[in-house]
């Protein structure tokens, strides 16, 4: 499975297996060692999806089992920033650890710049637990320029991610250009749409020239561009199709038309708006 390295050095697979609105339970945890069992290295939960006890089950049992070791696993969450203050999220990333039942985390995320919030001052909270050795990467989530310039002026950590909404209808070009620029790593949150792309016929056409899943092709759109990507699926087969995205590549033609379909359209919130409400 390919990799990209981060600015802190640490190794980060380019495909991950994500959980969002998926709840609480057995079926989650079971779904979680399953895409272990199946090759997945990086899983990625949040505080906010509520969920956090089962992945962390599913990676214990995939422990327990000799499936994998803690080692070789790359574990995110994200810490819900609304109103917190430094001492709330040092605690929330406790209670983070409590509830996955793991000694670290790999990768923490500030979920949200929010408007006229005190994401700077969450950050900083996130550079002690990092500087004490306590997580092995800090980063951001939907954070747009202005407040990645805000944030590298008033702290000392750059953010090895920026996970951000990124698909062909969506493609940040400015957020991904600066994020190279200054070594921050892209990450795609929701790369299917919520499976909305997989009806765009010219992912269709692609998927049929390359024996290929409407899925795949759009993974590899993905990994093309070097941005990490976390698709979420509880079916096996597919999980596997998910991770098969490393032995085609599509043309330059075929990703100039892919960007082109780039017209502005979310399937989240927009982070100029979105406000915690």
């Amino acid at each position: 499975m390919g990799t990209v390295t981060l600015n802190n050095g640490l190794k980060m697979p380019l495909v991950g297996y994500g959980v969002f609105r998926v709840p609480e339970g057995e079926d989650l945890a079971e779904a979680v060692k399953t895409a272990i069992a199946k090759g997945y290295r990086s899983i990625d939960t949040a505080q906010v999806y509520r969920n956090e006890e089962s992945v962390g089950r599913g990676i214990r049992a995939a422990i327990e089992e000799g499936l994998v070791t803690r080692e070789e696993l790359f574990i995110t969450s994200k810490v819900w920033n609304d109103g917190l203050s430094y001492e709330e999220t040092l605690a929330a990333y406790d209670s983070s650890l409590e509830k996955i039942g793991l000694d670290y985390l790999d990768l923490y995320l500030v979920h949200w710049p929010g408007i006229d919030t005190n994401y700077v001052e969450v950050y900083k909270a996130l550079e002690k637990i990092y500087q004490d050795g306590r997580v092995r990467s800090i980063g951001v989530s939907n954070f747009h320029v202005h407040h990645l310039e805000k944030l590298l002026k008033e702290t000392k950590v750059i953010p090895v991610i920026n996970q951000i909404e990124f698909h062909p209808h969506l493609t940040q070009e400015e957020v991904r250009a600066y994020c190279t620029d200054k070594d921050i790593q892209v990450e795609a949150w929701s790369p299917l749409m919520n499976g909305a792309l997989l009806e765009e016929a010219l992912i269709q056409e692609l998927a049929s020239k390359y024996d290929k899943t409407p899925a795949q092709i759009v993974l590899r759109y993905d990994v093309q561009h070097n941005v990490v990507t976390i698709p979420k699926t509880m079916t096996a087969t597919r999980m596997v199709e998910n991770l098969d995205v490393f032995y085609f590549t599509l043309t330059d033609g075929e990703m100039a038309q892919l960007d082109a379909l780039n017209d502005g359209l979310r399937c989240g919130p927009d982070p100029e708006k979105f406000n915690f409400k």
